[in-house]
């Protein structure tokens, strides 16, 4: 009984672990399996889908082209009318829209030169300001100069004001609902306010006149990308040689 018992106990874990390996034999199988059914349903379809085109195809009545040569000039050059009408109208369109872009481009130029005039104008009235020489009495001369600055700056706000109505009617910012708007910004922050281009002009003007050896204003998401652009465009605004998200005035007056 010894003896049985000692042949009997070593053999029960190499049926274990023959058990285990038929166990991940099957599983293997069956994922093979598995495969070919994806690959066959896969075939299947691609077999439906092109007996649908075959079908499709066999319905079909081909266009019998005649071989009469005065047949084929004539079709040809029918053709070719087609395609000269398409093209002279494609080439009517893009005379009108650069006709249009030209007249655009005139008005941008008119009020660009104006407002270079406007600030030329300023910049003149300020020199010949501080190069005048005073002989009046340090009080009067104080007074004076006082009063021509109180006309200036009421000037200048008067001007400034003028300058915003017409880009508030001529540059708004986009409607809340506006086409526009979900086009221009949609790789801008949400929440972000934006503001209008008079403030953009004011504050690479107040930047300018407050800080000449550094001019240059970061633009962030509150500034629209199609002013910016529009700036930088017609020569308004330049970028910086070495950041493109600072921005600064032109020296209209060097």
């Amino acid at each position: 009984m010894s003896l049985y018992k000692q042949d009997v106990i070593p053999t029960i874990p190499s049926m274990l672990l023959s058990s285990e390996d038929a166990t991940e034999q099957v599983l293997e199988e069956c994922e093979n399996i598995w495969k070919q059914m994806e690959e066959l349903t896969l075939l299947m379809k691609r077999m439906k889908t092109l007996s649908a085109e075959y079908n499709q195809w066999q319905k079909r009545t081909p266009e019998i082209i005649s071989s009469n040569p005065d047949v084929l000039v004539a079709l040809g050059r029918e053709q070719l009318q087609r395609l000269d009408h398409d093209l002279e109208m494609v080439l009517s369109t893009v005379h009108a829209k650069n006709k249009q872009l030209k007249q655009d481009l005139q008005r941008e130029q008119q009020w660009l030169e104006e407002q270079q005039q406007l600030i030329d104008c300023l910049n003149q009235t300020e020199e010949e300001i501080s190069n005048r020489v005073i002989h009046f009495s340090e009080k009067r001369a104080f007074q004076e100069l006082k009063s021509k600055m109180l006309k200036i700056k009421a000037y200048k706000e008067e001007i400034l004001n003028a300058l915003g109505e017409f880009l508030e009617e001529h540059f708004p910012l986009p409607a809340d609902d506006g086409t526009a708007k979900k086009k221009t910004r949609s790789s801008e922050k949400a929440g972000v306010p934006l503001i209008t281009l008079h403030e953009i002009l004011e504050s690479l003007i107040h930047k300018l006149i407050k800080t000449p050896h550094d001019p240059y204003v970061t633009v962030n998401d509150s500034f629209w990308s199609p002013y910016v652009e529009l700036l930088l465009r017609y020569g308004i605004a330049l970028r910086h040689p070495e950041d493109p998200k600072r921005i600064r005035l032109e020296n209209f007056h060097q």
